[in-house]
């Protein structure tokens, strides 16, 4: 299968993504990954890549979309593929329905994670990560500490990023509702949109998906 996962942040697609991806066999394409991949290599994409970012300017639709073009026509994604975080805006969907077409492939649905704003709100400023170790993270209401502020493994302090503060995330949801769903208005009108809910456990989230894709293989 061919899919694109969308969802406002704090949705859980980076967890959903994975799973999902394992469950049907196909890659998991991120744009994160791929720009850290191409970096890493020190491709001629991610240098370009690079200097944009080095400069505090976001990387421009082309060269994101030349990655995700590069990293389909791997042998891997030959049978299907996940993108995550691509595309970003409608521009980038059209430039993929382009692409796709020019290979004589199309997507086979757009999975779309539905979480209400006040939880997005609640899970993300409820993080809390210890400054000792940021592999350890916790969460005021989900998966509280034993004692309040302090890391069960290594007993450092735990504190909020800023990227997690309230005021923030509700930025990120103003971006999200103002660049990305758009992008889920464009797939639902070609009908390949999909909506599920992403509250409950994560295990639940998974079954739900899968059953909720069968209809479109």
């Amino acid at each position: 299968m061919r899919i694109v996962l969308v969802g406002p942040p704090g949705a859980g697609k980076g967890t959903q993504a994975t799973r999902l991806a394992e469950k049907l066999r196909i890659p998991h394409i991120s744009t994160g990954d791929l720009f850290r991949a191409n970096i890493s290599r020190q491709t001629e994409l991610g240098k370009l890549a690079k200097s944009y970012m080095d400069a505090g300017n976001l990387v421009p639709d082309e060269v994101t979309i030349a990655m995700a073009k590069d990293r389909m026509s791997q042998p891997d994604a030959a049978g299907g593929f996940l993108l995550d975080g691509f595309p970003r805006n409608v521009s980038q969907a059209e430039a993929l329905d382009e692409l796709l077409k020019s290979e004589g492939i199309k997507l086979d649905a757009v999975l779309d994670l539905e979480v209400p704003e006040d939880e997005v709100v609640k899970r993300i400023a409820g993080r809390r990560v210890c400054r000792k170790d940021s592999a350890h993270v916790f969460h005021v209401t989900y998966s509280p500490p034993k004692r309040e502020g302090v890391c069960d493994h290594c007993g450092g302090e735990l504190y909020q990023r800023d990227d997690d503060s309230e005021e923030t995330v509700r930025k990120r949801l103003e971006v999200y509702h103002t660049q990305t769903e758009p992008v889920i208005d464009y797939y639902r009108a070609q009908g390949l949109v999909v909506t599920i809910s992403a509250m409950g456990p994560v295990d639940e989230v998974t079954s739900r998906a899968l059953e909720a894709l069968k209809s479109r293989q």
